[in-house]
Formats: structure tokens, C-alpha cells, sequence
């Protein structure tokens, strides 16, 4: 298996404030939402709703309830509404790491 480009050097969950912080090889430190991981799920189901124009915005309140590490690939989350099928590659979770609307300060 390829080592990936990206990977966490550091990863922290935020529990009070539902954030997980992630310290990245390339010395970018992100800070992202339950809300706005679990918008950005890319499970089957999840892309099969998207791309019908059906997905709703999660649930006001929504939290991490579950960091599984899937190998060397990324991180699988659970989520206080129940879903727990999207696995975030590194790349990915650093590609949403990237984008300023999706950043929150811890």
C-alpha cells in the first residue's frame, strides 16, 4: 500500500464542542464541525441522495460519537444521528480541512 500524501500528525476530539482538530504533515492544523463532516459524508447512501438533490442539512446539535482508524487510509466517523458508514480518506478530510467556510476555531 502507497503511503498516503497527507496524513495526521496529531488528532483531537473536541467533546464539549463537537470539533475535531487534526494536525496534518504539512503543518496545517484544521478544525472542523460534526455538522459539517457529516454534511460532507461520502457513504453510498449519502451519494446516492446527493446526487437525487435529496440530502438535508444534519440535525442542529449533531456530534462525533465514533473515530475509527481504517488502516493507513483515514478515519471512519459515527455520529449521535446514528450514521456511521462514511470512511474519510485522509486526502479528503484534508481537502475539507482546506476550505475557510468549513473552519471554526476550537
Amino acid at each position: 500500500m502507497a503511503t498516503p500524501a497527507v496524513w495526521p500528525l496529531d488528532i483531537v476530539l473536541h467533546e464539549a464542542s463537537g470539533q475535531l482538530e487534526v494536525l496534518w504533515n504539512d503543518g496545517l492544523r484544521s478544525t472542523l464541525e460534526a455538522s459539517a463532516l457529516r454534511a460532507a459524508c461520502r457513504c453510498a447512501a449519502c451519494e446516492s441522495l446527493r446526487r437525487a438533490g435529496n440530502l438535508t442539512a444534519p440535525a442542529t446539535g449533531i456530534a462525533l460519537t465514533v473515530l475509527q482508524p481504517v488502516g493507513e487510509f483515514g478515519l471512519q466517523l459515527g455520529f449521535s444521528d446514528g450514521h456511521d458508514r462514511g470512511i474519510y480518506p485522509w486526502a479528503y478530510l484534508h481537502e475539507l480541512a482546506s476550505i475557510p467556510s468549513l473552519q471554526t476555531t476550537p
